[in-house]
This record gives structure tokens, C-alpha cells and sequence, in this order.
């Protein structure tokens, strides 16, 4: 899951307006963007299964894991607690932790609940990504709400300041096409 992902960060925008949609959508990727430096230190890996969309088996065992993620989260909410202030800082951390619960959901079971996989417990994974029109489904219906509930927190606060709605709209429709365009991009590879 990719688009998925800043599709939530654009609804929770929508929701909490006095968070920066830049910081939500750092959030929600957080937890890729420190997987990328362990999987060029070769601490974490890919692995494939098969060509085209969900067809990597992620071992992530550090950033994916469930207490990884967590102190993940928490250490993003913390960067920002002095610039945005309580609420939003647990936002953001919330955002950045909700990525690993819609993994959970589409990951086969490839997420350990302690980093480093340590105490050799399950592994976590629903694996909707066996199902890959089903997990496509779901990602674009985040993208497509996202970009709805964004749009219409955003005419409303245009309504509100009296100004004209076509950067609201202009804002939702750049969410909806780039959102699209990555889950195409990522179903068809």
C-alpha cells in the first residue's frame, strides 16, 4: 500500500485543519522513509514473490514491527510537539502509526510484533495483497475519500474566509490525480 496511505493523511487534513497536510503526509510515510536507509544498510530487505502489484514480501522486522512502529511514532509526534503544540503532535504520531495498521491489512504476515523479529513470535499480516483487485479496491477508495473529505474541509474553510473555492478544488483534484496515478503505477508494475 502506497496511495492508501496519503489518502488517510488527507482525510485526517480534513478532520484536523490546524495540522499541516505536509506533516500528515511525512507522517504517513515515515515508516517508509527510515526503511529506505536499513534497506540500503541491508538491515531490511525485499523479497520477491512475483511481478506486479503487493509482489514483495517486505522484511521490515525494525520500522514494520509493532513496537518499532511505535517508537517510531512517538519520536515523529515529539519532533513536532514543540512547533505545532500537544494535539497536533499526537496527530502526526497517529497518522505515521496508522500506517502500519492499514499494512497490517494488506501485508501477508511479514510484520513481527518486536523489532528485530526478537522472541521469534508470529508474524502479523492479513494479506489482502493475495487479492490484489481487492487491495487495489481498498486503496483507491482511500485516495478517492481523501481527496473528497480534503475538498470539502477546504470549501468550507474558502466559505468561511469568503474566498474562491478553485484552489480547494484544484488542491483535491492534485490529491485524487497523484494518489491515482501511484496506485496505477504501483498495481500495473
Amino acid at each position: 500500500m502506497i496511495a492508501g496511505h496519503f489518502g488517510l493523511a488527507a482525510i485526517v487534513k480534513s478532520r484536523e485543519r490546524s495540522a499541516p497536510l505536509w506533516a500528515l503526509m511525512l507522517a504517513t510515510a515515515w515508516l517508509d522513509i527510515i526503511f529506505v536507509p536499513l534497506l540500503l544498510a541491508h538491515r531490511e530487505s525485499l523479497q520477491p514473490i512475483h511481478t506486479g502489484y503487493g509482489g514483495m514480501i517486505i522484511h521490515a522486522d525494525y520500522t514494520h514491527s509493532m513496537v518499532g512502529m511505535l517508537a517510531l511514532s512517538a519520536a515523529l509526534g515529539a519532533m513536532f510537539l514543540p512547533r505545532l503544540g500537544r494535539r497536533v503532535a499526537l496527530v502526526i504520531a497517529a497518522v505515521s502509526a496508522s500506517h502500519w495498521m492499514l499494512d497490517l491489512v494488506v501485508h501477508r504476515a511479514d510484520m513481527p510484533v518486536l523489532p528485530g523479529n526478537l522472541g521469534h513470535l508470529p508474524y502479523l499480516g492479513m494479506g489482502l495483497w493475495n487479492h490484489p483487485p481487492a487491495a487495489a479496491f481498498v486503496e483507491f477508495i482511500l485516495v478517492v475519500a481523501g481527496a473528497l473529505m480534503y475538498w470539502r474541509a477546504a470549501l468550507d474553510v474558502s466559505a468561511k474566509a469568503e474566498r474562491n473555492g478553485r484552489l480547494a478544488s484544484i488542491s483535491a483534484a492534485m490529491i485524487a490525480a497523484f494518489g491515482l496515478l501511484v496506485l496505477f503505477l504501483d498495481y500495473t508494475s
